[in-house]
């Protein structure tokens, strides 16, 4: 199969990185269907993709005729089958859970024609081990976006231990289509942009404990020593302290290496509840901000 072939795309969760893959796919006029888990957050979906796409029309990035003929091409469901039966390319976008993530796929490898390739947007679960549950590892491969998923210009594309050059050509060319700019990295928990940015923070977390500097104070450091676009700890609010906790306890587990062990202070805020920025994270008590009382800039 080459890009010209594809025609039909399925997207596997429609949460905020989900939704952004929905948009991106539907916007280069494929038929993009997507599966949630109930009606309720199908609607909420749409509702989100529509609005995002409204932002863009009051900047002049799109006409409203552009906006109406993309929702066009968007169909949510909560029927597996009715989402996958016909798709070309199925990208995952589910919770980091690995058993979630086999279970599915493997349902998928029953319902979706042969030609089909998958493709995961996990962060850190390693490809080799999702394509291991299904018939097809050859077409199984990595496609990581970052969030907002139809903003952010990289895409790290992972191959598995079998991912044939024709799945990868058509997952390149897909993200190219997209305007992004596809990069390759090796299969291995983590892989190297989430092992990269979670070993980093999680350093970050451990210099806060021990009391070198305070949270606005490192994230000013950081941003303006640095350059990075946003402080580390809004970074991770705006992640999901929960998400950040359960990658940095997968490459630990997986690697033995110590600078991947959650720290203490990270483990207790998400028992307590707090995994991140509430704007980001309906029902978290907050972030590192709330937690500590820092103001949080608007």
């Amino acid at each position: 199969m080459k890009i010209e072939d594809v025609k039909n795309i399925c997207v596997l969760g429609c949460g905020i990185m989900g939704s952004g893959i929905v948009q991106l796919c539907a916007g280069l006029g494929y038929n993009t269907t997507f599966y949630e888990i109930s009606d309720e957050i199908v609607k909420r979906s749409m509702e989100r993709i529509r609005g995002s796409l409204s932002r863009a029309v009051e900047k002049g990035k799109m006409t409203k005729e552009q906006l109406e003929a993309t929702m066009a091409k968007i169909k949510g469901t909560t029927n597996l089958k009715e989402a996958a039966a016909n798709a070309d390319i199925v990208i995952e976008a589910i919770p980091e859970n690995l058993e979630l993530k086999k279970k599915t796929w493997k349902q998928l490898d029953e319902i979706c024609p042969k030609h089909t390739i998958f493709a995961s947007n996990t962060s850190s679960l390693m490809i080799t081990d999702q394509a291991s549950a299904t018939k097809r590892p050859e077409k199984f491969i990595g496609m990581h976006f970052f969030n907002p998923a139809h903003v952010m210009k990289l895409v790290e594309i992972i191959r598995g231990a079998v991912t044939s050059d024709e799945t990868y050509k058509v997952i390149h060319d897909l993200a190219v289509k997209m305007g992004k700019v596809p990069v390759e990295a090796k299969d291995g928990p983590g892989f190297f942009t989430t092992r990269f940015i979670c070993y980093t923070v999680a350093e970050i977390i451990r210099l806060l404990e021990l009391g070198i500097a305070g949270v606005k104070e490192i994230d000013t450091m950081v941003r303006l020593g640095f350059g990075w676009p946003m402080g580390p700890f809004v970074l991770a609010d705006f992640v999901g302290l929960d998400t950040i906790y359960h990658v940095l306890e997968y490459c630990y587990n997986e690697t033995g290496n110590p600078a991947y062990k959650p720290p203490m202070l990270l483990r207790k805020m998400v028992i307590a509840g707090y995994i991140g920025d509430p704007r980001q994270k309906p029902g978290s008590r907050g972030g590192f901000y709330e937690y500590f009382n820092v103001p949080r800039e608007q």
